[in-house]
């Protein structure tokens, strides 16, 4: 019996040590990443402590945009936008603290204060005493704190479904928990859990391309970006937005797909209440990337809103 159970044990044992190895995914080359996404006109700059993956493209002397992805994106989501306005305006996008090619930052610190402190370095080393910020999602926060923060630096605002209202049953200024599954994040991706969170993102899920799921994979195996996105869960706190938006100076856009199913439209009466100059663009039949989805059309209120 006892010679039985240790049988069963050590076959049990090599069971679970090949499913490991068989969902083990280890991080991709760093070079090999940079020679399929970093391709000009991208560049790398140190700023704060961090090798910041950005593209800056339009006539150095146009007013200035500067674009913010969103959680578990990249640069690479703005640049149909890019190509529509780098005719008239200076567009620079980055790689946030640990994403894409920018990676992990090095003081493990994934805080809005810190992105704040890597905004205002960046402006600073690129010459620009003021900037239009574009912010999408987790970027839009990102955006609307920095303006709270250094309204002297910020020209307009434009806020792309940003996030930073409090979800239904989650409190403001409390730790974020981090769900057990999650936390193998670092060892595995599973290719079918991120099509359906990218997915997600979208109206239409037809109107995510191969091109975008490889890419955004990829990239998630960058050297030590899946670490980063669980220590940037585990260490986020959200504020109470109101008393901070009401410190915004700069006049700003809200753009909204109205079937946006990461974070509802609705959540635009919430800014609008808070801010003291909004506007809100609402987009029929666009989900929670219209700078993805529908880039053409959507370009229109942008570029209307940036030349009033």
């Amino acid at each position: 019996m006892r010679r039985a159970m240790m049988i069963l044990a050590g076959l049990l044992l090599v069971l679970i040590l090949g499913a490991g190895a068989w969902l083990y995914t280890p991080d991709r080359p760093r070079a090999a990443l940079e020679a399929a996404y970093a391709t000009p006109p991208s560049a790398f700059l140190d700023v704060a402590g961090l090798r910041l993956h950005l593209r800056d493209t339009g006539p150095r002397d146009a007013p200035a945009l500067l674009m913010l992805h969103g959680f578990g994106a990249s640069l690479h989501t703005w640049e149909d936008w890019a190509a529509g306005l780098e005719a008239d305006y200076r567009v620079i996008r980055i790689d946030l603290p640990g994403f894409g090619l920018t990676g992990a930052d090095p003081s493990g610190d994934y805080s809005d204060a810190r992105a704040h402190a890597v905004l205002l370095a960046l402006l600073d080393r690129l010459g620009l005493p003021r900037a239009t910020l574009i912010g999408s999602s987790m970027g839009g926060r990102i955006a609307w704190g920095f303006a709270a923060a250094h309204p002297d630096r910020v020209a307009k605002l434009v806020l792309v479904s940003p996030d930073g209202f409090a979800s239904p049953g989650s409190d403001y200024g409390r730790r974020a928990s981090v769900p057990l599954l999650m936390r193998v994040l670092p060892y595995t991706l599973p290719r079918g859990m991120l099509r359906g969170t990218l997915a997600a993102a979208y109206a239409d899920p037809a109107r995510m391309t191969a091109e975008v799921e490889q890419r955004s994979y990829e990239l998630m195996l960058a050297p030590g970006v899946r670490q980063a996105v669980l220590d940037r869960m585990a260490g986020h706190v959200l504020p109470d937005p109101v008393p901070l938006l009401g410190r915004i100076t700069a006049p700003t856009l809200l753009l909204w797909g109205e079937r946006d199913g990461m974070i509802p439209v609705t959540n635009a009466q919430d800014y609008l209440a808070a801010l003291p100059d909004a506007t809100l663009v609402t987009l029929p039949g666009i989900g929670h990337v219209p700078q993805e989805e529908a880039p053409r059309e959507t370009l229109v209120p942008l570029r209307d809103f940036l030349m009033r």
